[in-house]
């Protein structure tokens, strides 16, 4: 995973007006986003095969990108997000619908070559979709859209705190109940809420009023949701996210 630095005034725009991370950020073929994070904190780093990293922000000061974690063959890094405190929760979601969270401070700081370490096991063919760092009395929720067949698809908003901590590098809990025609996520989000929905392109969705049971199904979706971010009312400085990486709001 590479890192390209932006200066302050060049990444404020991202976050407060929608503007697509692909007119300020250039990325190579096979490139994608996947967060917008500080670089004076200790950063949390997932990969799709469960391996999780906190970096300790010790960067090169003449170099405009650099790596960030030594990553086994095939496996690609998935989110990132700012994890200063050992008092955070982290929690991996996986697109067969597994939860885990557990305390950061069971991921000691790593250097820039660090590989990290294990962090949720993962099932045949699961991967991890989502990570989310999240601080004690926080209001923090967790949003997934599930991936079915024929446009078919449901939507479920649970508290954080309906989830049990468990250890580190175990299997996690079901968060999401699978309705006939779904069969993964194809999105999840964990933050603080309440969380905010959107297309692609920036039009508002809604999402339910009412929370979901930790591993219930979802309510049905008549419209597509693309994008899920937090409340900047509550949390003015972290990243929504989308599945191909593309758009913040």
């Amino acid at each position: 995973m590479d890192v390209v630095v932006l200066e302050e005034s060049a990444g404020a725009p991202v976050l407060n007006s929608g503007v697509k991370v692909s007119e300020v950020v250039s990325l190579a073929k096979g490139e994608k986003l996947v967060g917008l994070v500080p670089l004076n904190e200790v950063l949390a780093l997932a990969t799709a095969n469960g391996v999780i990293k906190r970096v300790n922000p010790e960067y090169p000061l003449n170099q405009a990108e650099w790596d960030v974690i030594k990553l086994k063959p095939k496996d690609t890094v998935v989110a990132a997000a700012a994890c200063a405190s050992d008092d955070n929760a982290l929690t991996l979601v996986t697109q067969d619908a597994k939860l885990l969270t557990f305390d950061a401070a069971k991921v000691r700081p790593q250097g820039r070559g660090g590989g990290g370490i294990a962090g949720i096991k993962l099932g045949a063919q699961d991967a991890v979709i989502a990570l989310g760092v999240t601080a004690p009395g926080t209001t923090a929720e967790v949003v997934t859209v599930t991936d079915g067949k024929d446009g078919l698809a449901s939507v479920k908003v649970t508290p954080l705190a309906e989830y049990p901590q468990k250890g580190r590098a175990t299997g996690g809990v079901r968060a999401h109940r699978f309705l006939t025609g779904e069969s993964k996520l194809a999105l999840a989000w964990v933050g603080v809420g309440p969380a905010k929905a959107g297309t692609q392109g920036g039009v508002a969705r809604s999402l339910p009023t009412e929370y979901g049971s930790r591993d219930g199904s979802g309510v049905t979706l008549t419209q597509t949701i693309g994008t899920v971010g937090p409340n900047y009312a509550a949390l003015t400085a972290q990243s929504a996210v989308s599945p191909d990486g593309e758009k913040l709001f």
